[in-house]
């Protein structure tokens, strides 16, 4: 992190990891979680207060535990994690969008949303999307051509989903669609953490052309609730080479082309 970041900043930062160490390890003690993020138990307390109080966690005796019925950060959360990965992750993805009309499917996911601006420049592209931030982003850009699923809003990652939203994705062709994900794996394919959610974004992967998975090192291995994907259905992966390395090779032995790129020690 750079040493200039204000406090303000790497507690924004602190309570994002907190919060995702809930998720993936359950209840947690305070001297563990004091510990694991580099910082005082009485700051801990503090954060856990704070995250309660917004009912983004559940306080325990000594501990925390993750809110009920919480099963991933929500949106406005994610965008501070691993910014140097995704950023890198995005550049690559948009280097490989063809020059001239193309139409870019694109998920929800911050990953997903830096992909889109990496491509800011180009006024050819048609944005094909259920993600509202990411469509009203693509507005923003000057983009003149965005078509926004319609269907039921699911606020923890403001995708629209439903039978509704995979009614109007089947009605258009895909050349790319652009892939975010909680979880790629040899074992589990492509997975999220909401059924409904992953039934839609199935059907974005099924009208497209090419399908390239951008995801942060942290997603490579992991297996979450709900498949999204075969790896079959996956052309292009891309992470940083945080990934396991053996990971990766298994995903490349299922056929699935994969692309690293570096993140040093000190972007992290």
């Amino acid at each position: 992190m750079n040493a200039a970041a204000s406090p303000s900043h790497k507690r924004s930062d602190r309570m994002v990891a907190l919060l995702a160490l809930l998720n993936s390890q359950g209840q947690l003690s305070l001297s563990y979680l004091a510990k694991e993020l580099s910082a005082s138990e009485a700051t801990i307390r503090r954060d856990v207060a704070v995250l309660a109080a917004q009912g983004l966690l559940d306080r325990t005796h000594g501990g925390a535990r993750p809110a009920r019925g919480a099963r991933e950060l929500p949106e406005r959360l994610r965008g501070s994690r691993n910014q140097a990965a995704k950023t890198r992750i995005a550049m690559a993805a948009a280097h490989m969008i063809p020059e001239g009309k193309h139409a870019i499917g694109l998920t929800g996911g911050t990953t997903a949303a830096m992909v889109l601006r990496a491509l800011a420049h180009r006024q050819d592209l048609t944005i094909i999307t259920n993600s509202l931030s990411i469509g009203m982003e693509a507005a923003e850009h000057g983009q003149n051509r965005v078509l926004i699923a319609g269907g039921v809003l699911r606020p923890n990652s403001l995708e629209v989903v439903g039978s509704l939203a995979e009614s109007t994705l089947r009605l258009v062709n895909v050349g790319t669609a652009i892939v975010g994900a909680d979880g790629v794996s040899s074992v589990g394919g492509l997975t999220t953490h909401d059924d409904i959610e992953a039934r839609t974004n199935h059907t974005l992967i099924e009208r497209a052309q090419r399908v390239i998975v951008v995801v942060d090192s942290s997603k490579v291995g992991n297996v979450t609730l709900s498949k999204m994907g075969d790896l079959s259905e996956i052309d292009i992966l891309i992470t940083d080479d945080g990934a396991p390395p053996a990971e990766l090779q298994r995903i490349r032995d299922a056929g699935v082309k994969v692309q690293t790129v570096p993140v040093s020690a000190h972007d992290s």
